[in-house]
């Protein structure tokens, strides 16, 4: 691995790192000190806090196979961790880094929350109205993902606005047919 290739991957490994301990202290916060049966508005209807475990995946689907759903985190897991190794640039990097970070906040409780090793429910606590309730790993996964993308969007923009420099000075096909 070169040096600039370890730089990138440690960068993605400090930033899940620190978005697993940011997640895992909010959800010990959140069943410490917030309830199931109350809503604590903050802002008005559109954001609060709230107590719930999930046992599936997003909006609860999947809230029967939760065993499978925590095989298929593992498995994703592993894919982010190598795709983490595998960034080209410090923005992937971080973008890798926050999804990898969420995935394994969520993938801790999957593994070790009650009821049982392998078939834990999510700690979830953010309201989004009427929506649905999450936490700040989903906000990490979403987070990663736009960056990701933004990323992605840069890097064709360059490659569609900078000339090729193996290109420079060679005629074109129309000046070499005039």
């Amino acid at each position: 691995m070169t040096r600039n290739r370890l730089r990138r991957f440690a960068t993605a490994l400090i930033v899940a790192a620190g978005i697993v301990l940011v997640d895992q202290g909010t959800k010990i916060l959140a069943v410490s000190e917030l309830s199931q049966d109350r809503r604590i508005p903050l802002l008005g209807d559109l954001l609060g806090l709230q107590l719930a475990f999930n046992p599936g995946a997003i909006f609860s689907l999947g809230s029967s196979v939760t065993g499978l759903i925590t095989v298929i985190g593992v498995a994703a897991t592993a894919v982010l961790f190598v795709a983490a190794a595998r960034t080209r640039n410090r923005g992937s990097a971080i973008g890798f880094g926050f999804i990898l970070g969420g995935a394994i906040g969520n993938l801790i409780d999957r593994l070790f929350a009650p009821p049982a090793f392998g078939r834990g429910h999510v700690t979830d606590f953010l309201v989004y109205g009427d929506l649905f309730i999450g936490n700040l790993a989903d906000v990490a996964l979403a987070i990663g993902a736009v960056l990701l993308v933004v990323c992605s969007l840069r890097r064709s923009d360059r490659r569609t606005t900078q000339p090729d420099p193996t290109v420079i000075g060679r005629p074109t096909v129309e000046e070499t047919v005039s």
